[in-house]
């Protein structure tokens, strides 16, 4: 029973807060977890509280219900409300209180496909028997709100589905320092001191030199285990009732709140999903002919394959090119005194200052010829400028077309809705001080600024410029990119359709540029990481689906802003690559194989982690990682190349006949085309597929033919 002595301000409620003494459902308790503050007590003294409703009078229940439903997400309660201070335990209600400085640590599950409830486990610095809280968000008014009210402020930085342990976490923030443990994703350090955090973060300072990075991760994770393996039986019991053991089919996947999420973002994401789990994945699994790196592949190349993992892979990331060197690649009439492999060079290896970004993109996006002089230059922006307003025009000035034609308004509001959510958290488009300059508008009532305006009439434009394509949900992210570099509408729009030119394989209806891209993301992770790829089956994650946004728009979700700039310049330079994009998502993965490995079991629980991931990666570490991997990726295939042409794999042997899936656009489940190739099974030999082949080639792949957008002809 709560204490009736005292009263403590009520900081924070969340109702529908369940303890799980058993596997049966009947035996659940509800109740509230709460923030309570004693009188006259510090931020320390702030007591955490679970209070079941049984033990709860009217009044009390009264209370804690408004303090739940006061709460907003700007973290500012207009109540103060007095409560009875709760007990600090009770063995018969497995109610408890605990002042915040006695708590060691938190740790989060999110609600997901094998975790139906959110839930809380609190660890105390003497070891307290806590049992986990159960958030059952859908009986909870209070977060059924917050949900509401998210959706209707959606921006494209809500990476996860909101649920009652946010709010929780959130207020937590407001009275105590939490610290999120860098190599266990769901563990939250509380007010911890410096041993904490060294104990739970990455150990550079006191790592020897030639001591490797999976042991540091192990001695790290190992850390964490050890601290973590003082949770009660209790506690253990009450998370073994909720894990999900079967795969997840495809109707499930598509339940999963960040495919879901991911879904609103991207439409095609959920269509993609679909197609692959149907058909693609079904074909992978007939197809025996993968390419994998098992010991089948290692003994095909024998010594070579010592020679692809001694070979020195160190890369240097370089200073970034200045305004003085950037001017210094050029003669007094403004042609290349360099090579255009040279100034690639440098661009790929340490980016450009801000101050040259707006000249050098149009460079690395085609709008100007790399052979071209100053006066040229100045000639085709000229012409360029002409022919935007040209194709501006004919929307702009065609009223009849803007008030009859419902295809094309239909356009404009889903493009005028994806600009209002695009970027909002950069200065340049968060002011909302222009009156909409469409009062008939859907979207008449939102505040807009100039600088919307312009990335609302560039994709309408280009809507004009590609009808057979038109936009497509995720071309406002490319954009706004390039239109914050430039800041001329006319410049940006030619830009955006240089980098279009490369991306518009990715926008395609029947998503088989996607398809590609992913498909050669498969064969490179079974062909550089084949633990990795036989773990990723086993957790239903072969369809990749947690990299389709990342590949997508080029990282533009899991990179900041800033950095986000570098990549995409260092990607437009196919100085290695045309794909080296493909190596990024490869890098990453690498980076964090060993905690996929050691601690991810399903679809969703790969599909999060990796969500989670977003503003959380290095550039350099990414970059000077894809890169290695590019050049063992190159050795490794040019090893195999070299192995099959040996005379004792040139005998002429029976062809074997590869039949396509009709799904595959004409390929077998590794690219190969479609046709009779010699294969030899028996002598091991190894064929590297079409798709990893195109990972060698600095060509960009352009795609012409494209499904014309209903409505419009071609």
């Amino acid at each position: 029973m709560p204490s009736t002595s005292t009263r403590g301000t009520l900081l924070f409620a969340k109702s529908k807060v369940y303890i799980h003494p058993t596997s049966s459902a009947k035996d659940n308790i509800p109740g509230f977890i709460a923030l309570v503050r004693p009188p006259g007590g510090a931020d320390k003294d702030i007591l955490l509280a679970w209070v079941p409703e049984s033990q709860m009078r009217s009044d009390e229940v009264s209370a804690y219900t408004r303090v739940d439903l006061n709460m907003d997400d700007g973290l500012h309660a207009t109540l103060e409300v007095l409560v009875p201070m709760p007990s600090l335990t009770s063995i018969s209600s497995y109610a408890f209180a605990v002042p915040l400085h006695r708590i060691y640590s938190i740790m989060l599950r999110q609600p997901s496909l094998g975790w139906w409830w959110g839930s809380v486990i609190i660890h105390t610095r003497s070891e307290d028997v806590i049992p986990a809280l159960f958030f059952h968000d859908a009986e909870s008014q209070s977060t059924i709100m917050q949900q509401k009210m998210r959706n209707r402020k959606f921006t494209p930085q809500d990476g996860d589905l909101f649920w009652g342990g946010d709010q929780f976490m959130k207020y937590l923030r407001k009275y105590t320092i939490v610290e999120r443990s860098t190599f266990e994703q769901r563990l939250y350090l509380i007010n911890p001191d410096p041993d904490d955090l060294l104990s739970f973060s990455p150990p550079h300072a006191r790592v020897e030199k030639d001591e490797s990075l999976s042991k540091i991760i192990k001695d790290a994770r190992w850390n964490v285990l050890e601290r973590l393996a003082r949770v009660t039986r209790f506690s253990r019991r009450a998370a073994h009732e909720v894990i999900g053991n079967s795969p997840p089919a495809v109707r499930a996947m598509l339940n999963v709140p960040e495919v879901r999420q991911l879904g609103d973002d991207f439409d095609s994401a959920r269509v993609y999903l679909a197609k692959w789990a149907m058909s693609i994945s079904e074909e992978a699994e007939r197809n025996k002919t993968k390419i994998v790196w098992t010991d089948v592949v290692g003994d095909h190349i024998g010594s070579m394959a010592g020679d692809i993992l001694s070979v020195d892979d160190r890369v240097e990331r370089r200073n970034e090119v200045s305004r003085d060197e950037w001017k210094a690649f050029f003669d007094a009439s403004g042609r290349l005194r360099v090579t255009v492999s040279e100034v690639k060079e440098r661009v790929f290896h340490g980016g450009l200052s801000r101050d040259i970004r707006s000249e050098a993109w149009l460079f690395l996006l085609g709008v100007y010829p790399w052979d071209s002089s100053q006066l040229e230059r100045q000639s085709i922006m000229a012409a360029k400028r002409d022919e935007y307003f040209r194709l501006k025009r004919q929307w702009w000035d065609d009223i009849d077309r803007q008030q009859i034609d419902t295809v094309w308004k239909d356009q404009r509001n889903r493009i005028e809705k994806d600009v209002h959510r695009t970027d909002r958290n950069i200065p340049l488009f968060a002011g909302e001080d222009t009156p909409h300059p469409d009062p008939d508008s859907p979207f008449a009532n939102i505040g807009t600024n100039v600088h919307l305006e312009q990335l609302k009439d560039m994709l309408i434009t280009y809507n004009e410029y590609n009808k057979s394509l038109g936009y497509v949900q995720g071309m406002s992210d490319l954009l706004s990119p390039i239109y914050a570099v430039v800041q001329d509408d006319a410049v940006a729009f030619w830009a955006f359709v240089g980098f279009m030119n490369r991306m518009q394989r990715n926008f395609l209806r029947d998503q088989s540029g996607m398809h590609r891209q992913l498909l050669a993301l498969d064969n490179l992770v079974q062909l550089m990481e084949p633990q990795l790829y036989t773990h990723l089956e086993k957790a239903d994650s072969t369809n990749f689906f947690f990299m389709f946004r990342m590949l997508l728009v080029w990282f533009k979700r899991e990179f900041k802003w800033v950095d986000v700039l570098r990549l995409w310049e260092v990607l437009w330079t196919d100085y290695l690559s045309s794909q080296f994009v493909i190596f990024v998502g490869l890098a990453i993965l690498d980076k964090h194989k060993e905690v996929i490995m050691e601690h991810l079991e399903h679809f969703d629980e790969v599909l999060k982690y990796m969500n989670e991931l977003s503003k959380t990666i290095d550039l350099e570490d990414t970059l000077t990682r894809a890169e290695v991997l590019f050049y063992r990726f190159q050795r490794t295939v040019d090893a195999i190349d070299r192995k099959n042409k040996e005379p004792s794999n040139s005998a002429s042997f029976p062809t074997t006949p590869l039949t396509p899936h009709p799904s595959m656009n004409g390929q077998t489940g590794l690219g190969l085309p479609d046709k009779t190739l010699p294969l030899k099974p028996e002598a091991g030999k190894v064929i590297i597929s079409d798709v990893l082949r195109e990972l060698l080639s600095k060509e960009i792949i352009v795609v012409s033919d494209t499904i014309p957008m209903e409505g419009y002809e071609s």
